[in-house]
């Protein structure tokens, strides 16, 4: 079943919106988004003279975008909870424990991929 509204380049017009929205939302909204993505402007770049081949160049690119990507999901799981009400809960307490551990899991990925391609490639 389709979603009643826009369509074609019209639809990717506003999905392009949305995202952007977002981007900036998170940007001014939550800290460890900003950490994590200045980091990345760094990481990116190092990923390109760090690693020798195409392939230890993705390896060290995939986990730091990662990271990006489950901050936004953390993120919006945050944000949602949050608008349901200022009230503690356990199940809502849960669902932001479960996003930081998301969260901390992509980034132990991360350092242990750009560990091991710093080991093996100075020592």
């Amino acid at each position: 079943m389709n979603k009643p509204g826009r369509s074609g380049l019209s639809r990717i017009l506003d999905a392009t919106n949305y995202s952007r929205k977002g981007l900036r939302a998170a940007w001014r909204h939550e800290e460890a988004f900003r950490q994590e993505a200045i980091l990345a402007m760094i990481l990116f770049p190092t990923a390109f003279w760090l690693g020798q081949t195409t392939i230890e160049q993705l390896l060290l690119i995939i986990p730091v975008a990662l990271v990006i990507i489950v901050e936004l999901f953390n993120s919006a799981i945050e944000a949602a909870i949050d608008r349901i009400g200022p009230e503690r809960h356990p199940l809502s307490g849960q669902a932001k424990d479960i996003g930081s551990a998301a969260v901390m899991i992509s980034l132990a990925l991360c350092l242990l991929s750009w560990g091991m391609i710093i080991v093996d490639r100075f020592f």
